[in-house]
């Protein structure tokens, strides 16, 4: 068990993660690839996946390479994974690249106290530049064969995920939303007992948390290992088995266009939805939003009201039973 023992400015610090963050969730894929669980919800997953792999020298070394520091289980050191900001994933691999040699060389010592170090990785006198891009290149490479052709579909999942959370802080504060991530986190103030391998404490000492939803999360959330960083807890969101929901995505993409569709879904997922919002979670231009937005306005799927200095922009009923026929899953929430 892990224990989480918070304060009052803890309560007052705690932050939900609004988009799956890249790194972690290609911690995880890697660990699903090589433990096997979810059966139903990654099966096929790892069945395109390994097809991929087979075509692919250059994706499957970058994958074999990965593993030598991404075991199934145990200690993975926390370089990969830096601290969650909402970017893309070039800004974490950047974040990566400048990890400080001191932090590098304490935990590649933890790790080997396990298993051995891989050779591609530098000894403690080394400079540390040339194998930490080694393992950038891996983790991108290893990011556009495992997650990329899936993202859209991880991304809506997450943001269901982030709707239910903001509804529990709205209506019962951060009580709610500590007690809501049951039943692999316990609330009794003023510790979160979290579902957890071996047993731990982690004192936050005012430093708040971040949570981050993960899609390829299963089973028991997961945290960084040295609990001087900043903290942060990833737990798994709720799923549809991945060929379920690309299957009811492209048929709605057929019909509507693939931005087009996205676009829809976004709002859709949200009780209201700016032009911004939706031209940053969906990596759009904002003329872009803005053209998809009007085309699905005049075709009596979203409804616009000025508020302020914004426009908000809402799904309508008929947008919401298109999306239901086409097996979407949505939850809906406030404006986030």
């Amino acid at each position: 068990m892990l224990r989480i023992h918070f304060s009052w400015r803890d309560l007052e610090n705690i932050r939900i993660a609004q988009q799956p963050d890249p790194l972690w969730e290609l911690m995880c894929a890697v660990c699903r690839l090589q433990t096997r669980h979810g059966l139903v919800e990654f099966g096929h997953w790892r069945r395109e996946t390994g097809q991929r792999l087979s075509r692919d020298r250059r994706a499957s070394h970058a994958l074999g390479t990965l593993r030598t520091l991404i075991p199934a289980s145990g200690y993975i050191p926390d370089f990969l994974t830096p601290p969650v900001t909402g970017e893309c994933l070039e800004a974490g691999l950047e974040a990566l690249r400048a990890t400080p040699r001191d932090r590098l060389t304490a935990e590649l010592t933890r790790f080997s106290d396990a298993r051995p170090v891989p050779g591609w990785m530098c000894g403690p006198h080394e400079a540390p530049a040339a194998s930490l891009k080694l393992a950038s290149d891996a983790l991108r490479a290893s990011y556009r064969t495992l997650l990329e052709p899936y993202w859209r579909h991880v991304r809506s999942a997450v943001g269901n995920d982030v709707s239910v959370r903001t509804r529990a802080v709205l209506d019962g504060g951060t009580a709610a939303l500590l007690d809501g991530l049951r039943p692999f986190a316990r609330w009794n103030p003023p510790y979160l007992d979290v579902d957890y391998p071996v047993d731990r404490e982690l004192r936050l000492d005012g430093r708040g948390l971040m949570l981050v939803p993960s899609y390829f999360c299963w089973g028991r959330p997961t945290a960084l290992a040295d609990p001087h960083l900043d903290p942060v807890l990833v737990y798994p969101v709720m799923k549809q088995p991945l060929e379920i929901a690309r299957a009811g995505e492209e048929r709605l993409d057929r019909l509507l266009g693939r931005t087009r569709s996205a676009v829809l879904a976004d709002v859709a997922g949200h009780s209201t939805r700016t032009t911004t919002e939706v031209a940053h979670a969906l990596e759009l231009a904002p003329a872009s939003a803005s053209y998809q937005i009007g085309v699905l306005r005049g075709a009596g799927l979203i409804v616009s009201r000025r508020d302020g200095k914004h426009v908000e922009h809402t799904a309508t009923s008929l947008a919401l039973n298109l999306l239901a026929g086409s097996g979407t899953t949505l939850r809906r929430g406030p404006k986030t």
